[in-house]
């Protein structure tokens, strides 16, 4: 899968699973903008870890929930790495665990913010550049709670299945741009916010608890999901747009 000369946007791309993608995608040659909220040390640690696979890479704050800060991300990625070629929506945050009716509507709003606003002002901000070029690709981070929508979990839920209405909307409105759109659904995934979305939905204090009864004996791995992502934006899914990969293990 040769990315080459191609250039990929990763929202929450410093640490997780963000980081995996950003970093599979530079080992298949793309140069990579790192985008991060918060955590700039993590966010300049993957970029020197890109770079150091002689790639170029840079790392832009931007807040999902503020269009500005979003436009000027994509502004400066184009300042500096020349173009967009990809986009990967991944930036997210969990819910706490709480039932509907013990649900802080703060909460929710936060949490659907950040996955459903932050994806449609980073995939509207990208367009125009995108449709300039002979191709483009974005793809939306989901989960596999956008199909289980499992109880104590409804912030996330609701975040998900907006997340993918928006990427299945966008994805045949931009067929005749030449812009593939698909989405990724994860199951648990062994990160920061996977151990705390198990612990809130499992009722586990270790997401290793977990191993013995999970699909091949473990948990999903970062690794796994950049995979996915990375054959999706290939040549290799050149004729696959409006897809949904579960990557689950089969769970």
């Amino acid at each position: 899968m040769n990315l080459k000369g191609r250039v990929a946007v990763v929202t929450g791309g410093g640490r997780g699973i963000g980081r995996a993608i950003s970093l599979t995608l530079a080992e298949a040659g793309a140069d990579i903008a790192v985008i991060y909220r918060k955590d700039e040390a993590a966010a300049e640690k993957t970029v020197k870890e890109i770079q150091a696979l002689s790639r170029k890479a840079a790392a832009f704050r931007a807040d999902a929930t503020d269009y500005d800060s979003i436009k000027e991300a994509v502004k400066l990625t184009v300042g500096s790495l020349g173009k967009i070629d990809i986009l990967v929506n991944n930036a997210g945050i969990a819910s706490r665990g709480n039932s509907v009716l013990n649900t802080d509507p703060l909460e929710m709003e936060r949490v659907i913010r950040t996955h459903v606003f932050g994806s449609f002002y980073f995939s509207q901000a990208v367009l125009p550049i995108m449709r300039q070029q002979s191709r483009g690709d974005i793809i939306f981070i989901s989960s596999v709670a956008a199909e289980m929508l499992s109880p104590h979990g409804a912030p996330y839920n609701m975040a998900k299945t907006a997340m993918e209405a928006l990427a299945l909307t966008l994805a045949k409105e931009e067929v005749g741009q030449g812009i593939r759109v698909n989405i990724v659904r994860p199951g648990l995934v062994e990160t920061d916010m996977g151990t705390r979305l198990a612990k809130a939905t499992r009722n586990v204090q270790d997401i290793n608890d977990l191993y013995a009864i999970s699909p091949f004996g473990r948990v999903g791995q970062p690794r796994d999901i950049a995979n996915a992502v990375a054959f999706l934006v290939s040549d290799k899914a050149e004729y696959i747009t409006g897809a949904i990969l579960k990557v689950s293990g089969g769970a």
